[in-house]
């Protein structure tokens, strides 16, 4: 029984074992075949020692390397080092433009920088980065795959984008620094015109332009609201019969 037991603790001690022992992959293909199947697992901890090792295995000129590359930058990411991964991503597309991983490395890049811009409230740096590398993905492999998914990736931190821009007018327009709020209004309209955030812009411009006294940009923003939003559920009420743009 004992030995059995034994035997039990065994096992379990070699399945939770966070190493690789390279010693049962004589070659490197048996190591990069072995590393692959332990990254769909889940085991990017022992995948990474085997992707780490193979960078060395193989000539720098190699294709096997940039499928190592990506790898070890899949698992990087994984672990939540988002910085690094970004970095091992950039370097993948940036030393093999023309192989078949680069569009998808830039993506993951581009996700990378995206991934640490957690709320529209906070800096937006990394968001700005992550629209960059989208668009760079974009002029580069215009007909890939990554490339449909990079635009659809744009236009979600676009929402962002303007979520930021129009609750900083808000800010200001409860300050009733109007002028200082139209300026963030402006710009949510002008630079993301197919948000969310769109439209309650133009709505705020009516009511900020009400404040002031400006008149004819109130009846202008009117027009402007019933023509390229016109399923506001506000502008009946912003806008009453005589106040919209002729």
């Amino acid at each position: 029984m004992r030995s059995v037991v034994l035997i039990a603790v065994a096992v379990a001690v070699a399945a939770c074992s966070k190493n690789l022992d390279p010693n049962k992959y004589p070659t490197p293909e048996s190591l990069l075949e072995a590393s692959v199947d332990l990254y769909n697992r889940g085991k990017c901890e022992q995948a990474s020692q085997g992707f780490r090792r193979l960078i060395f295995e193989f000539d720098a000129f190699d294709p096997r390397v940039v499928t190592v590359r990506y790898y070890l930058a899949e698992c990087t990411l994984k672990r939540g080092e988002r910085l690094e991964a970004a970095r091992l991503f950039r370097r993948v597309s940036d030393e093999f433009p023309r192989n078949e991983l680069a569009p998808q490395a830039l993506l993951r890049a581009g996700d990378s920088y995206a991934g640490m811009w957690k709320k529209p409230d906070l800096d937006p740096t990394y968001g700005e980065t992550a629209a960059a590398t989208y668009r760079e993905l974009l002029a580069r492999y215009p007909a890939s795959q990554a490339a449909d998914t990079a635009q659809a990736r744009i236009q979600s931190l676009n929402e962002w984008f303007a979520e930021k821009g129009y609750k900083n007018g808000n800010f200001y327009f409860r300050l009733r620094a109007f002028d200082s709020a139209i300026l963030y209004f402006k710009d949510v309209v002008a630079s993301y015109p197919q948000t969310e955030y769109a439209a309650r812009s133009v709505e705020r411009l009516i009511e900020a332009y009400d404040k002031i006294g400006y008149q004819e940009e109130e009846r202008e923003m009117c027009g402007y609201l019933r023509q390229y939003y016109p399923d506001s559920r506000r502008a009946d009420k912003l806008c009453p019969q005589g106040v919209a743009s002729e």
